[in-house]
């Protein structure tokens, strides 16, 4: 049709020799008919520029025609195609535009490609084309998507697609050329699948084991913050900047004989439950159960700035929760009430995972993990619930403290000041400082060796809060003082010969 619309020139095969030093290939290229050049595979096949969907091109009816109720203006000076759209004459297509698609809309589509030099071609070279295309953006996603997550990884594909239709795209439109895009289509999702069920699979599972490993340790949250980054964790030993906690029963044995086992097993349970939920609220590692005695640090896994500030926090709540336990659990079974212990103290200690071939464990060890566990036994003597070493101190300005001594435990020849933490600025009353101001008062007497003026101190003191050990307890010592002083060279520390 469209040779005899231009006169029925000759119809010529654009054939590229083989050998030629443009191409490396032998084939037939494309068809030249008049001024219009038809690119064509090496069958003679080319592709259907398609206008749009169905009846994008005009209808007429030929009956309408034959009736002479069509005007002649338009078809005059036009190209008509007869063709059938009924189903029934069996000249339905299925098309990229279109599932069902008349035959002789498919012809006019054609004719108007060749007239308007509309028709995409795809020479051989352009498999060489898809080939790069893959192995390029393949090798990028298959690089790339196994270093970024799961997020990222998703953005990285789509944007690798992106570009691959954009190529595509610019390659239809500005050269009508057609760049096949299935291929690369599937090799992005595979790469996409691969990679993704490599991560469920193999990664989750490590990440998994991870969150077991550390889960018996560390709190929830903080777990789920590690593994996601699981190798800035581990537990090899390092030496780092922690604060422990050591919590203890006050006459465990005297209570756990009055209570019948059954009783027992219940009590405990409750206890380190209730304690190792407030330890972890704060943020703190459980090391380990030791009877009743737990044991705890701030600092590691996770790094924490403020480990001291948390630790010295979960301490008094722990104390807070005693009382509860002690009201809801200890008194309506008739329980003996409990009190408990807690010595705290910061410093460097060597954590990781430590212990022998047959049972590991992620503790920490040093020094100031000595001293921390003298300071619970010590709480004892003085009466108070928690004590606390200077480094501890130190380190926390959020709580108020009421240093209780100059010590020097067993196995040490430095002494330490120790304090007792009352809690925040705005939780004391106004007795709570006047108290505060006087004991400060009556350690420098003390420690003066004025004695007098400390047992005036004291008994002040004790008229305030007739209960606290503590005020009994320098009390006495002023008292054997007054008898026989230390001397001159008294340093005002108090030596403790035993744990």
């Amino acid at each position: 049709m469209v040779r005899a619309l231009l006169g029925f020139p000759p119809l010529e095969a654009g054939i590229v020799p083989e050998g030629s030093l443009k191409t490396g290939y032998a084939g037939l290229e494309f068809l030249n008919v008049g001024p219009f050049t038809i690119p064509v595979d090496d069958r003679g096949r080319t592709l259907v520029p398609y206008r749009g969907p169905q009846r994008s091109f005009r209808y007429v009816s030929l009956a309408d025609v034959l009736a002479e109720r069509v005007d002649p203006a338009i078809l005059k000076g036009r190209i008509a195609l007869v063709g059938t759209t009924a189903p029934g004459l069996l000249d339905q297509r299925s098309t990229p535009v279109g599932n069902v698609f008349h035959g002789v809309e498919i012809h006019a589509n054609l004719i108007a490609g060749i007239l308007g030099n509309r028709i995409p071609s795809m020479p051989a070279f352009i498999v060489a084309v898809e080939v790069l295309q893959i192995a390029a953006l393949g090798l990028v996603l298959a690089i790339l998507v196994p270093l970024l997550s799961a997020l990222w990884a998703s953005v990285a594909s789509v944007v690798g697609l992106a570009v691959a239709v954009a190529l595509n795209l610019a390659l239809w439109t500005q050269a009508a050329t057609v760049l096949p895009l299935a291929s690369t289509v599937l090799v992005v999702i595979l790469l996409y699948t691969v990679n993704m069920a490599y991560g469920y699979f193999v990664e989750s599972r490590s990440k998994r084991e991870f969150t077991k490993l550390f889960g018996q340790y560390v709190p929830p949250e903080l777990v789920d913050k590690m593994a996601k980054d699981p190798e800035k964790y581990g537990m090899e030993g390092r030496s780092d900047d922690l604060t422990v906690l050591f919590s203890d029963i006050v006459g465990f044995t005297s209570i756990s004989e009055s209570l019948e086992p059954k009783d027992l097993a219940a009590f405990i349970n409750e206890y380190l439950t209730s304690m190792s939920l407030v330890i972890r609220d704060q943020g703190g590692t459980l090391d380990k159960y030791i009877g009743d005695a737990i044991m705890a640090f701030w600092g590691a896994p996770v790094a924490d700035s403020k480990h001291a500030l948390h630790a010295v926090t979960a301490a008094l709540a722990m104390q807070a929760e005693l009382r509860r336990i002690n009201v809801a659990v200890v008194q309506p079974r008739g329980w003996p009430e409990i009190r408990i212990g807690i010595g705290l103290n910061s410093g460097v200690m060597r954590v990781g995972d430590m212990g022998s071939k047959i049972r590991r464990a992620y503790t920490v060890m040093g020094d100031p993990v000595n001293l921390g566990s003298r300071l619970e036994g010590l709480t004892r003597i003085y009466g108070v619930d928690i004590l606390v070493g200077e480094e501890t101190r130190n380190r926390v300005t959020e709580i108020v403290f009421r240093e209780v001594d100059r010590v020097r435990v067993k196995g040490k020849d430095k002494p330490v000041a120790i304090y007792e933490p009352l809690g925040d600025e705005a939780s004391l009353g106004s007795v709570q400082r006047e108290a505060l101001a006087l004991w400060a008062n009556c350690l420098e007497q003390y420690r003066g060796q004025a004695w007098d003026e400390a047992a005036s101190a004291l008994e002040a003191l004790q008229r305030m809060d007739p209960g606290l050990k503590l005020y009994a307890e320098f009390a006495e010592r002023v008292r054997q003082y007054r008898l026989a002083p230390p001397g001159p060279s008294w340093d005002g520390v108090t030596a403790f010969k035993s744990k």
